[in-house]
């Protein structure tokens, strides 16, 4: 699933496309998750922002266009013609002449239309935590987030109720760098310093390479990211860690796949 790195990739490319582009026509896959595409024409394109790993639309009527990409789902521009692709599961004529496309092969991304802010109706947008690489986020704020569940650190980091953005591969890395074990239900306020530092990080170097490709993901101009060569936990089980040495190990966190260091990560 494409994590904050790679929406905010995507976002930085979008927002100059789609500015005040008009949507001359649009359309959605019939399902419920996607149909909303439909409602957006005629409308004009504001800014486009992100919050944790959504993409938010603003559009000239007051109402706000939110896309969640999913497993699979990623955005390219195409001709204006309505697509032959049967993976396209919205689409959104511009009156330049170019469409933008939502392909999601196993359909679990979604589409939305509300009332600009208001997101009641997609709670796991409404309860999201503070974004990490903004003011309101800080190490103090993070350990008192941590301190009120008795759950895994892992598993609370991916809640996205204490930091909004993070996914499977940057928890690894933020845990990795910060020296904590991922299933540790307890850590100090200076581990949480630790933590906060490490978040802002992985995330800055991920997006400073536009993301991490293993397979689905692609920017919006086509290519993947560069950032796996820059890991330095995630998917390296069996490897030495790059700290002491010894060989990170992988197991089950919450029923996440989870790589660590067992000689660093204590």
């Amino acid at each position: 699933m494409p994590e904050l790195p790679e929406v905010e990739t995507i976002r930085r490319q979008l927002q100059p496309r789609l500015l005040g582009r008009t949507i001359t026509e649009a359309a959605g896959h019939p399902s419920e998750k996607f149909l909303p595409a439909r409602e957006v024409t005629g409308t004009t394109v504001g800014a486009v922002v992100r919050r944790g790993k959504y993409l938010i639309v603003s559009l000239s009527d007051g109402r706000e266009l939110v896309l969640h990409l999913g497993m699979t789902g990623r955005l390219q521009f195409a001709a204006a013609d309505p697509p032959s692709d049967h993976y396209v599961r919205a689409w959104w004529a511009l009156d330049d002449g170019a469409a933008l496309e939502l392909h999601d092969v196993r359909r679990f991304g979604r589409v939305r239309v509300v009332r600009a802010g208001c997101y009641d109706a997609i709670p796991t947008l409404a309860q999201l935590g503070p974004e990490p690489l903004g003011e309101g986020f800080s190490p103090e704020g993070l350990w008192s987030a941590l301190r009120q569940s008795r759950r895994k650190v892992k598993t609370q980091l991916l809640s996205q109720r204490p930091v909004a953005g993070l996914g499977n591969i940057y928890a690894d890395e933020a845990l990795w760098r910060s020296g904590i074990n991922p299933a540790k239900r307890r850590i100090s306020r200076a581990e949480a310093t630790a933590l906060h530092a490490a978040i802002g990080e992985v995330l800055r170097q991920a997006i400073a390479h536009r993301g991490t490709t293993f397979r689905d993901y692609r920017t919006l101009l086509g290519p993947g990211g560069d950032n796996f060569a820059h890991l330095d936990c995630y998917g390296r089980r069996g490897e030495p860690c790059r700290r002491c040495g010894h060989g990170l190990r992988s197991r089950a966190v919450d029923a996440r796949t989870t790589t660590y260091c067992p000689a660093c990560q204590r």
